[in-house]
C-alpha cells in the first residue's frame, strides 16, 4: 500500500522544522475546556513566562500583553513532550481536530492583532509550499474561518480566568 502524501503541517512534521516545536502555545480558557473534553485531560497546560523576549514585544497590540499575560509575567502555555514538541504533536502533524486546536494555532499563518488580519507570516519553510500555491491554500485554511477564530481568541483573552500569581506550576524565567 502506497504511503499518503504528506502536505502542510504533516511535512513539515517529517521534516521536524514545524511552530509545534518551535513556539510556545498560548492557550484561552476556551482552549483548556475543548482540549479538556476531548482528551479527558485538564492538565494540559502550565503558566510560563515567554522564552522568546520578541513575544513580548507587541506595540501593534496594546492589549495583547493585558490580555494574554497574568501581572507576574506568565501566561498559559501548551506543556510540551520531553523533547520540547508540543504535547499534541505526532510525526504527521497535530493529533488534535481542527475546531479543538489552540485558537492561535488554528490562526497560523495569519498575523493578527486586536483589530484583526494583518497579513500572513513567512516563517513556513518553502519546501513545504508546492510550486503555484500558497501557504493558506497548503495548509486549507480559509478566511472566513480565520476572521471567526480571530473573533473568538479575542474574546477569549478578554475573559480569560483570575489571576492567582502564587500557583505552584508556574515556571521560573529562564
Amino acid at each position: 500500500m502506497a504511503q499518503p502524501l504528506l502536505t502542510g503541517c504533516a511535512l513539515c512534521a517529517t521534516l521536524g522544522k514545524t511552530c509545534c516545536q518551535s513556539r510556545e502555545i498560548l492557550v484561552t480558557e476556551g482552549d483548556k475546556s475543548r482540549i479538556g473534553e476531548l482528551t479527558g485531560e485538564q492538565e494540559v497546560w502550565e503558566y510560563a513566562r515567554a522564552n522568546n523576549p520578541d513575544y513580548l514585544d507587541q506595540d501593534d497590540d496594546p492589549n495583547w500583553l493585558a490580555w494574554a499575560f497574568r501581572p507576574d509575567g506568565t501566561r498559559p502555555i501548551l506543556k510540551r513532550q520531553p523533547n520540547g514538541d508540543c504535547r499534541f504533536m505526532s510525526s504527521t502533524g497535530c493529533v488534535l481536530p481542527l475546531e479543538v486546536r489552540p485558537l492561535v494555532c488554528r490562526l497560523y499563518p495569519y498575523s493578527y492583532t486586536a483589530r484583526g488580519l494583518d497579513g500572513v507570516s513567512d516563517d513556513c519553510p518553502p519546501e513545504v509550499i508546492p510550486p503555484g500555491r500558497t501557504i493558506l491554500q497548503v495548509l486549507d485554511v480559509r478566511q472566513a474561518d480565520a476572521i471567526r477564530w480571530h473573533s473568538l481568541l479575542y474574546t477569549e483573552l478578554r475573559t480569560k480566568e483570575p489571576c492567582d500569581a502564587d500557583r505552584a506550576d508556574v515556571r521560573p524565567a529562564a
